[in-house]
């Protein structure tokens, strides 16, 4: 049986949400990279960059604790490139970090702009990993047929 490849893009700077989703996962039919690894080389970022090409879901969990723009970056290309791999989570309150004034507003605006072009955006890990479970338990089923 093939499991539902989901590559685990998004905030890194220390953040637990990759372990705390995986937590949630069916690891029996959802295999979940996380790209983030202690020394980061250009052999790292090629087996990144395999993963995003190749992954059943590109998700990207974006969070305040983040003060790089890359992940948006990231987002917006892989949303309009390919919107049917691509899902996001925007946690927008972590670990004593929230997002304010107007950073608050360009997230909300960048939300809503994903949204319009069909990517399945959630708001906390609970709902995104019941979409991820589901959505590998219907490939697990149409793999049976």
């Amino acid at each position: 049986m093939k499991k539902l490849s989901v590559f685990m893009g998004g905030t890194c700077a220390g953040s637990t949400w990759r372990d705390e989703l995986v937590e949630k996962l069916d690891t029996t039919k959802v295999d979940a990279f996380n790209p983030v690894v202690e020394d980061w080389t250009p052999e790292c970022q090629a087996v990144e960059d395999e993963h995003k090409a190749n992954d059943d879901v590109v998700l990207f969990v974006l969070t305040p604790e983040s003060k790089s723009i890359y992940s948006w970056v990231e987002v917006a290309l892989a949303a309009a490139r390919d919107p049917e791999r691509t899902v996001i989570c925007v946690l927008p309150e972590r670990n004593g970090q929230a997002y304010e004034g107007h950073e608050l507003k360009a997230v909300t605006k960048a939300v809503k702009d994903i949204k319009g072009l069909g990517v399945p955006v959630f708001g906390n890990l609970g709902e995104l990993s019941s979409y991820l479970n589901e959505r590998a338990q219907k490939q697990t089923n149409n793999n049976k047929r």
